[in-house]
């Protein structure tokens, strides 16, 4: 299928044109990830562009270094934009706060057409109007004083040197717009609304005006954002009708709410991209989620791919219910998806390498030599445990301690469980030195009942418990079977022989 070539400000764009939008105000979380994900999925199921643009324009509540922890998170997230401040592209700059001079030429044009018009109204004057407003038990607005001022009246403030911004008219008879997911809507926001700021006096422009100025330059055909602007799209409209620009599609994605139906708030620490990263979550595991819990899809499904994620996303099944995140699930939706990199033997190469380093950085000296960090070694203790761990960190916590470091355990700790530590250690000696091309946990289960039965007076659970404490130096865990399996012969044997000869 021929792909449709269109022009935006002298460049040949063709595709949809998709933008994330966020404010360095904050670090990335996952509202603001679920957001550019389904950005992301709406662009590559139609082999679109995905464009990240900083919207910084709010100057006094701007984090230092949160602009470029977004886009490293969405990196890592594996939904990277296509253009950005950090990549460029053909529409740059990409961030706000370098696009002043294109904002300040647009709200002179709405000047001139007189769409548009200087504000001198004080701090003090708006702060009386709001507090009147409240007293009243009114939604606060302003009064439009400032558009009904002459010619004469604008030139005369202006040469007394008085500050100023720009206020957009509002204008009543809005025409109706079809929303993506909430369908036919408008808001006549001119009778709820005072005229709305666009330039504020430091050349800042605000929301309003940046975001319509910066989507119709940069050629963005849908704008997919969170619901709280729905009730704006009318104004955004009006603007779009003002400078003669044809507007892009709009869409408005529904809450994603807490389970409890309480808001997200960046308060919580607990719902930041870096700290999902930092505590070993998978990317996939998260985008998964936050899909999962909401809509788009034509069933819920957990264990997608992202790329399973672009190919069933239909943007009409995205109904206007919020969605409710359980974070509860997070470890089995990363469960699954650390089993499916295990089982995948490209991935697989990536987690033997982290956890080669995972071992080093936790157990340092106490390393049962540099064998434990063996490929081989390491991967076959991946592909046991595969199902069984929720992360890759959870080898390395205390109850898998016996992988990595040879447990202290004296023959007299031994014997309290039985008096038959020396024979025992002979039986599963020669069990161990049996040429077998391959060691499972089901055989090594039935030899071990076989070897059991060779003793005078140990019971099966006895049994287990010393052979348990001799190779792991814990009472707890997998089964021995497994630990025998997972360690291999060699350092069984050599683990018998040290509480043999200790």
């Amino acid at each position: 299928m021929a792909r449709v070539v269109r022009e935006v400000c002298g460049a040949a764009v063709s595709g949809p044109r998709v933008r994330f939008g966020p404010s360095p105000t904050g670090f990335l979380h996952l509202g603001g990830l679920r957001t550019a994900l389904y950005n992301y999925i709406f662009a590559k199921q139609q082999r679109g562009t995905f464009v990240l643009r900083v919207e910084d324009t709010d100057q006094g509540r701007v984090v230092p270094g949160a602009a470029e922890s977004i886009e490293d998170m969405l990196h890592w997230a594996g939904i990277p934009p296509d253009e950005s401040p950090r990549r460029g592209g053909p529409f740059g700059p990409y961030q706000q706060s370098l696009r002043l001079d294109l904002y300040r030429a647009a709200s002179e044009v709405l000047l001139d057409r007189g769409a548009a018009y200087r504000c001198f109204c004080t701090p003090q004057r708006l702060e009386l109007l709001r507090k009147e407003a409240l007293r009243n038990q009114q939604t606060p607005r302003y009064d439009n004083r400032c558009r009904h001022l002459t010619h004469k009246e604008v030139a005369e403030k202006l040469a007394q040197g008085l500050d100023w911004v720009v206020r957009f008219r509002l204008e009543r008879g809005v025409e109706p717009f079809q929303d993506l997911v909430y369908g036919w809507n408008k808001h006549e926001v001119a009778e709820v609304e005072g005229d709305p700021v666009i330039l504020k006096g430091d050349g800042f422009p605000t929301y309003h005006l940046a975001n319509v100025v910066d989507d119709h330059h940069m050629g963005i055909s849908h704008v997919l954002r969170g619901t709280e602007w729905l009730t704006s799209t009318s104004k955004h409209l009006l603007l779009y009708k003002a400078f003669g620009w044809d507007p892009p599609q709009f869409g408005h994605l529904p809450l994603l709410l807490n389970k409890d139906g309480s808001k997200l708030s960046k308060r919580q620490g607990d719902i930041f991209m870096e700290r999902f990263a930092q505590e070993g979550y998978l990317p996939e595991a998260l985008l998964d989620m936050i899909t999962n819990c909401g809509s788009g899809f034509a069933e819920k499904q957990m264990g997608r791919t992202l790329e399973e994620l672009i190919s069933q996303f239909e943007i009409g099944r995205i109904t206007t219910h919020s969605a409710l995140l359980d974070l509860e699930k997070l470890p089995e939706f990363n469960r699954m998806h650390l089993t499916r990199h295990i089982e995948n033997e490209g991935l697989r190469q990536k987690l033997i390498r982290e956890l080669q380093l995972l071992v080093e950085h936790v157990y340092g000296d106490q390393q049962v030599d540099k064998e434990v960090l063996e490929k081989e070694y390491v991967e076959q203790v991946l592909l046991l445990r595969k199902g069984h761990i929720s992360h890759l960190k959870d080898l390395v916590s205390d109850n898998y301690s016996y992988l990595w470091v040879r447990p202290s355990v004296s023959q007299e700790q031994l014997q309290t469980i039985s008096a038959e530590v020396d024979e025992i250690g002979k039986l599963v000696l020669g069990l161990m030195t049996k040429p077998v091309a391959v060691w499972t946990i089901e055989e090594l289960n039935k030899d071990l009942r076989n070897l059991q039965k060779q003793t005078r007076e140990t019971k099966y659970s006895s049994m287990m418990k010393l052979l348990r404490l001799a190779l792991s130096g814990q009472q707890h865990g997998p089964s021995v079977a497994e630990m025998m399996v997972t360690l291999g012969p060699r350092e069984v044997c050599g683990r018998i022989r040290k509480v043999l000869s200790s």
